[in-house]
């Protein structure tokens, strides 16, 4: 075997873990197994800006982010970025930074990510929508901290924060994120 089929044969042997999610919320990877919160307008083929919806598909998991006043950085292979209280993201679709990280104060409709409740305090930026975003089919899908109930996302994966930490310490950035209209049926 020659020198480069060997590097190819490699890279297969070596194809790093998926994670899945199902809904209505379980999120898997590697023989492992938590709950989650999805959109509260489900798992759906054609997202739209502020339906509600997570999006069906397979996305690369591009950045993490987190609030060092809260926590310490988190252990990832993943880019791993601190928060400031002027982090925001644009999700106005007329807006030529949409679905992307803005400094506040900014002009355009924008999420806040320093936020009080505590759900952006670890955050992965998910690679839906954004090379390049197309206006309207979405923007600010994350995987963040769920809400103690574990109540609807507006379209995000939210899951607790041992879950998040432990789900972003096996990941790096050949992970893919895929999200499915089916239920898991006892899938690990």
């Amino acid at each position: 075997m020659s020198h480069d089929g060997g590097a190819a044969a490699l890279c297969v042997i070596l194809r790093l873990m998926d994670v899945h999610v199902f809904p209505p919320g379980s999120i898997s990877w590697s023989g492992r197994r938590f709950r989650c919160a999805l959109g509260a307008g489900g798992v759906v083929k054609e997202k739209c800006e502020g339906d509600g919806a997570t999006p069906e598909g397979d996305f690369p998991l591009r950045l993490v982010m987190y609030r060092p006043d809260r926590m310490e950085r988190p252990k990832t292979s993943l880019s791993v970025r601190a928060l400031a209280p002027d982090d925001g993201w644009c999700d106005d679709p007329e807006s030529p930074h949409y679905n992307t990280l803005v400094r506040l104060p900014f002009k355009d409709r924008h999420e806040v990510l320093w936020r009080g409740d505590g759900v952006y305090d670890l955050i992965v930026v998910i690679g839906y929508n954004d090379d390049p975003p197309a206006p309207g089919l979405g923007s600010a899908i994350f995987i963040h901290l769920a809400k103690p109930d574990y109540g609807p996302t507006e379209g995000c994966v939210a899951l607790g924060l041992e879950g998040l930490k432990s789900l972003i310490s096996d990941c790096d950035e050949e992970t893919r994120l895929i999200i499915r209209l089916g239920q898991a049926n006892g899938q690990a």
